[in-house]
């Protein structure tokens, strides 16, 4: 059973940055491809970004490429994603991802996910 811990949100003005990071307690880590999608009020979940197993290949939404990088710690069991020029358009509830499938742009590629952490940016 993988359990995905989720910290780092917050709140932030626009163009500012934040680092959200999830904790993984499977010691097979290093096998999952892991991923963050998010979620605003009165919307559908969208995919945020995803990286390989190592780190080899990483997605991004076209609305976060450039802004966003994904990234992973496989020693400390934690993926990591990097937001920079925040937009009030990025807030959402941020899901932590993991399968052994992927690094896919489909929620239903994911059999694990977090609780979530709200990031909420201010114009």
């Amino acid at each position: 059973q993988v359990q995905l811990v989720e910290s780092g949100g917050g709140l932030v003005q626009a163009g500012g940055s934040l680092r959200l990071s999830c904790a993984a307690s499977t010691l097979t880590f290093s096998h999952y491809a892991m991923g963050w999608f998010r979620q605003a009020p009165g919307k559908e979940r969208e995919f945020v970004a995803a990286i390989s197993w190592n780190g080899d290949e990483t997605n991004y939404a076209d609305s976060v490429k450039g802004r966003f990088t994904i990234s992973r710690d496989n020693a400390k069991k934690t993926v990591y994603l990097q937001m920079n020029s925040l937009k009030p358009e990025d807030t959402a509830n941020y899901y932590c991802v993991a399968d052994l499938k992927g690094p896919g742009r489909s929620s239903r590629t994911y059999g694990h996910w977090g609780q979530g952490t709200q990031v909420t940016v201010s114009s």
